[in-house]
């Protein structure tokens, strides 16, 4: 039986006040069954893990350097993550994707990076609008999976989380139906259970486009959906804690 994972993704918000008050108030509340995970920007990874030590909540970073050490400025490697208490690592998403161009071979060396340090990648994979309408939403979300395979293989899956983000759906309100959300899980379950079936059967995937208090529920009632990559309204700890308490 696979364990729900509702992971909060800030983005870049908040301040070293608002951070402190949303991890008292995520602490304070109750998450129900679900595991919970933050990740905050990286100049307050310390701050936060500090806040985490006494809890069950795990820390996460927003994104991982493809390399270990060396002349790479502004760039922060999955053992200094480590350090920081990080235990996951968000790599490829979309706005990673997008705005900073990062190609699946990028995504896929990061995705390894994490992989080698103990970290525990959430690979986000997701169609454009223009993919979406042109009904190549399996084509673009295979081709992303496939390169880290070709990186890693099928084994670098077995301590990883995918997040299906529809670009579509992010940060616009609009969301996938549950069943159309269902359908791309089920697909890339089944396409990791043409390498491995119990690799696939045990890899947590989640959905990360809009999911709010609102429409979890019907979300994490699918089959293979296995939690949430939240945005906007992990900002909220009453917003997080209904998103988990809809597990």
């Amino acid at each position: 039986m696979r364990s729900s994972l509702i992971a909060g993704n800030w983005k870049m918000n908040g301040s070293l006040q608002s951070v402190v008050e949303l991890i008292d108030g995520i602490k304070d509340g109750d998450a129900g069954q679900a595991e919970l995970a933050v990740c905050p920007p990286s100049v307050f990874l310390m701050k936060v893990g500090g806040m985490l030590d006494d809890t069950d909540i795990a820390l996460g970073a927003q994104n991982v350097c493809n390399h270990d050490v060396g002349a790479y400025t502004g760039e922060i490697s999955a053992a200094m993550l480590t350090e920081c208490g990080c235990r996951y690592a968000i790599v490829g998403h979309s706005e990673r994707r997008s705005l900073y161009l990062e190609s699946d071979e990028l995504v896929a060396a990061r995705f390894a990076m994490a992989v080698s340090a103990g970290l525990t990648p959430i690979l986000c994979v997701g169609e454009t609008l223009y993919e979406h309408e042109q009904g190549v939403t399996e084509a673009v979300v295979a081709k992303q999976i496939d390169a880290v395979l070709e990186n890693c293989g099928i084994a670098g899956f077995a301590q990883a989380v995918i997040a299906y983000e529809p670009v579509w759906a992010i940060g616009t309100g609009l969301v996938a139906s549950p069943e159309l959300a269902q359908s791309v899980h089920h697909f890339i379950r089944g396409k990791l259970a043409a390498s491995d079936g119990e690799i696939a059967q045990q890899i947590r995937i989640l959905y990360g486009g809009s999911m709010n208090s609102s429409n979890a529920a019907d979300l994490l009632s699918q089959a293979d959906i296995d939690g949430g990559l939240i945005g906007g309204a992990s900002l909220k700890a009453d917003d997080f804690l209904a998103i988990a308490q809809s597990v």
